[in-house]
């Protein structure tokens, strides 16, 4: 009878023990979670193909695994890919009187909701919607998780049961596959979908409101642009139309512009001026604050969603209305310049090439060969699409690394080190990095 191979394969104490140098303060659980999955993995394996592999290539994998989780938990990185709003590196740097806005009320309790002169239990809204008010001009405001949740809570709140009027051509689909007609759908309300992909006319909302409408929604194009053979009526012409058929007028604004002129993006007291009932844009994009949702308008319906039963499970907590309370406190400051994010936009070329001269002297001096070429610097985060902002670059080659595996060495330097492999080159852009940060560049270089 030829033996099971399964029985040559080691327990997992010890491999426990063997990855026992891997663990660099790891708990002892996680790790033997880890090795049982390898040792699960291992048998089978062993079961389908009749073969185990050796003690060493057993302990080899569950090595891997374990340095693995050392990489898993959510940690600092030096962006120097150039996107400014990179969504899957957390998007917005908070300002660092916001940091510690969010250090005070973490370590400790806060009055979140409590009325200090009363003693009474308050509102976890009113502390940030007076600022909120003076920024966008809004007679209210709220704050929830994220935009989407602010689109969710809005039509669910609004236009359950009912429909809501959008524009073909508005029908996007924003990161990580969420579409807002998916949003719509399940907060319960009807779609009533109106003009073409590219081309929308006043008369087809004219034609689209009923009975039956709840709301007209416009979506700013954040994250995309149609050029061309387009139409689009103006958003005033959208505004004395709802008015006129007595339905509220909600705007996703989608990047959250307040204070500074940008490109093409909307800014919200402009449409709260223009007379827009609602508007909805993103805390943690061109606002450059905490991830999260602002809601405001007028306050009828902005006490409508207050009270909505959603509210509770979108509410943000107490460290994401501090950092928001600090980061629209420098806006209505007129101190943009403190905010990270403005920082990197309005950076100037002549220093970051400065800068940049300095990282390649470096990074030639250990071995690697380099240019500094003219790139561009995207804001991204679904902000101003195709848009970029003309930034030196610096193009590295690694004398036995690709360029791939020269992007990864630097990911797996302390702290990781995030570039961007372009034209068989690893490219660094300085304008996402601040210039504090710049040695810990160059000794992630230097340990290539």
């Amino acid at each position: 009878m030829t033996a099971d191979p399964r029985r040559t394969i080691p327990q997992v104490e010890q491999l426990v023990r063997d990855a026992v140098g891997e663990m660099d303060g790891l708990p002892r659980q996680v790790v033997v979670e880890a090795v049982r999955e390898v040792l699960a993995s291992v048998r089978r394996r062993a079961r389908r193909t009749g073969e185990a592999p050796t003690r060493e290539e057993i302990v080899a994998e569950v090595r891997d695994a374990v340095a693995g989780l050392r990489l898993a938990p959510l940690r600092e990185v030096v962006n120097a890919t150039g996107v400014i709003l990179h969504t899957n590196l957390g998007r917005a740097p908070l300002a660092p009187e916001a940091v510690d806005a969010v250090v005070e009320v973490a370590r400790g309790y806060s009055n979140l909701e409590l009325d200090l002169r009363s003693g009474r239990r308050g509102d976890r809204h009113s502390s940030l919607e007076p600022s909120l008010r003076a920024l966008t001009g809004a007679e209210s405001a709220l704050v929830v998780n994220n935009n989407a949740a602010a689109v969710l809570l809005v039509c669910r709140a609004l236009a359950q049961g009912r429909e809501v009027v959008i524009s073909r051509g508005e029908l996007i689909e924003i990161g990580g596959g969420f579409r807002i007609p998916d949003v719509v759908v399940d907060a319960g309300a009807t779609l009533r979908e109106v003009g073409t992909t590219n081309r929308t006319h006043l008369r087809d909302y004219e034609r689209a409101i009923g009975e039956q409408t709840a709301f007209v929604l416009r979506v700013h194009p954040s994250n995309y642009r149609v050029v061309g053979f387009t139409a689009s009526p103006p958003l005033g012409d959208l505004v004395a139309l709802a008015r006129s058929r007595r339905v509220p007028l909600v705007l996703d604004a989608g990047s959250g512009l307040v204070s500074e002129a940008l490109g093409e993006e909307p800014l919200v007291r402009d449409a709260v001026t223009a007379g827009v009932d609602l508007v909805c844009f993103s805390g943690d994009k061109l606002l450059g604050g905490p991830q999260s949702g602002v809601v405001c308008g007028r306050r009828a319906l902005v006490d409508r969603l207050k009270k909505h039963p959603l509210m509770r499970a979108l509410r943000p907590d107490r460290m994401t209305i501090a950092a928001l309370a600090r980061t629209v406190d420098l806006h209505l400051g007129g101190r943009t310049g403190d905010l990270p994010v403005w920082r990197m936009i309005q950076a100037d070329p002549g220093t970051l090439r400065d800068r940049s001269v300095v990282v390649l002297r470096s990074a030639e001096e250990h071995g690697l060969e380099g240019e500094i070429a003219d790139g561009a610097s995207a804001v991204g985060g679904g902000s101003l699409p195709g848009e970029t902002v003309a930034t030196p670059v610096i193009r590295l080659r690694h004398p036995r690394l690709s360029a791939s595996g020269l992007a990864a060495a630097l990911r797996a330097a302390d702290p990781p080190v995030i570039g961007r492999v372009e034209g068989g080159r690893l490219v660094l852009d300085l304008r996402t990095v601040p210039a504090e940060l710049d040695e810990l560049v160059i000794a992630a270089l230097r340990r290539t």
